[in-house]
């Protein structure tokens, strides 16, 4: 079948963001944007990223991979990103932080969710918004909507605190995502996982903990990349669980608790591993056309955000390497927060179960309706997510909200045991750090988004036995079916 070409953001969304913001601090040389991509219900989503040569330009591509990721996911919010250009070594990073955020005040008070990203970690962010005045928490202009907002403050405290597998949710839900799309890809591709070898660029929060997840699925994680080069094992594979007791939270792996078949290379033979799936989980940009032709895998799952120049995915297309893109793999951190938000999950455990539960139909039929019309899963995933988002706001309200943010808890809501929905994934996380009262997940009500009907491009049904995405409003504001609720 001839392949036609990689569409673009840009290509596929042409508009001008809603809103861009410069901000310049009065006692540093930073500068600091914020970009506002698109409005859904009165409101939008998007973390603070603090770097030195941070851009206007950086932001508002990012900002246009969370309107991307919020419409695939059908949560009905917009887009946005932060970006502060200044090294958050810097021992005045905090006073620059907080002085951006001060700055930026009105957008923070009513429109726009952030949190923790590049050179920004949550607890910081949080530190800063209270110190400022704005709220306990950076998913303050959230809260404030809730006819509750105690319990709402309550939850996310809850669901951001407890521990599972050793992580904190904003630790593994993001990698979690990213093994489950690469293990549905493989799935569709009859590959057992067990006979699959996995490569890993990067081995911070998104990178460990894909390698983690993946690993536990039974793939055999054959690289893994940090600061300091690739550790290599192609015999056996690495012990993920090892190397994560021996990382610093700057993703370097202590090299003294390598194994005698252990191997080291310099950092950029990744691309030349004869692995199934390459994770490329550090920074943008990493695959260009330079080096494209290196890579030998059937599949890249983006943990990164950007990190595959469209011009390297035209020839990876053309080559048959297929790539899950960014806004599609890696979006459980975004998705895993805003459930807690909204009150659709309220642990690491049922985030992982619901994340698990939408992201491996969505790939699969993603993958189909590339297959079918001959583009790739990115275009695929551009125009449906595209369209989804255009239903929200036609549904829901852009900058004008129709609804509430907040959905009413239908009445007689089922508490199911999240252990036993855990049991039901290919492979179960480990639930016994979390606390027993997270084992109990309240399901508030059925899930906001729209799985993508193949019957739209292809016209075979879904594997998984959901209706189309067409009997899916992307607002729910009532009980789930119960035959609905009853699928894996």
């Amino acid at each position: 079948m001839t392949q036609t070409a990689v569409e673009t953001q840009l290509q596929v969304l042409e508009h001008e963001p809603y809103l861009q913001v410069t901000w310049r601090d009065n006692e540093t040389s930073a500068r600091g944007f914020v970009v506002i991509d698109q409005l859904v219900t009165g409101i939008a989503t998007g973390g603070l990223r603090m770097r030195p040569g941070c851009t206007m330009g950086e932001v508002a591509e990012l900002a246009r991979e969370m309107t991307l990721k919020m419409g695939a996911f059908g949560i009905h919010v917009g887009g946005a990103k932060g970006g502060i250009d200044f090294d958050s070594a810097d021992p005045r990073a905090e006073g620059v932080r907080e002085r951006f955020l001060q700055g930026v005040r009105p957008l923070l008070e009513r429109f726009w969710v952030t949190a923790g990203d590049l050179g920004t970690q949550q607890e910081q962010l949080d530190r800063a918004f209270s110190r400022v005045g704005i709220g306990e928490t950076s998913f303050h202009a959230a809260v404030v909507r809730a006819e509750d907002q105690s319990e709402v403050r309550s939850r996310i405290h809850q669901a951001f605190t407890t521990r599972m597998d050793g992580l904190l949710l904003s630790e593994l839900i993001g990698g979690y995502g990213v093994a489950e799309s690469a293990l549905a890809a493989l799935e569709h591709q009859e590959i057992p996982a067990e006979s699959a070898r996995a490569v890993v660029q990067g081995f911070g929060a998104m990178g460990g903990s894909t390698a983690l997840y993946l690993a536990r699925a039974g793939v055999k994680i054959v690289g893994i990349t940090d600061a300091q080069g690739l550790i290599t094992n192609t015999t056996r594979g690495l012990d993920v669980e090892l190397l994560l007791s021996a990382r610093t939270s700057r993703g370097l792996i202590d090299r003294s608790v390598l194994r005698e078949d252990d191997g080291e290379a310099p950092g950029d033979e990744w691309l030349d591993m004869d692995a199934d799936v390459l994770v490329p989980a550090a920074v943008g940009h990493t695959i260009t056309t330079d080096n494209c032709d290196r890579i030998r895998g059937r599949f890249i799952a983006e943990a990164a955000n950007v990190p595959t120049t469209p011009e390297a995915e035209q020839r990876l297309l053309e080559r048959g390497v297929t790539v899950i893109p960014d806004f599609i793999a890696n979006t459980g951190a975004a998705a895993g927060a805003w459930w807690v938000i909204l009150g659709e999950v309220v642990s690491p455990a049922g985030a992982c179960t619901r994340l698990s539960e939408q992201i491996r139909p969505l790939v699969r039929d993603l993958l189909s309706r590339a297959r079918e019309t001959g583009t790739s899963v990115r275009t695929a995933g551009l125009r449906f997510a595209r369209e989804n988002s255009q239903r929200m706001i036609d549904e829901m309200g852009g900058a004008v909200a129709f609804r509430d943010l907040f959905p009413e808890t239908p009445q007689g809501a089922q508490i199911p045991d999240v252990g036993g929905e855990a049991a039901t994934l290919s492979y179960a996380p480990d639930l016994t750090e979390a606390r027993a009262t997270d084992i109990a997940e309240a399901v508030l009500h059925a899930p906001n988004a729209s799985f993508p009907g193949a019957g739209d491009v292809v016209e075979s049904p879904l594997e998984n036995g959901r209706r189309p995405a067409a009997a899916y409003p992307s607002y729910w504001p009532g009980p789930a079916d119960e035959a609905d609720s009853a699928q894996p």
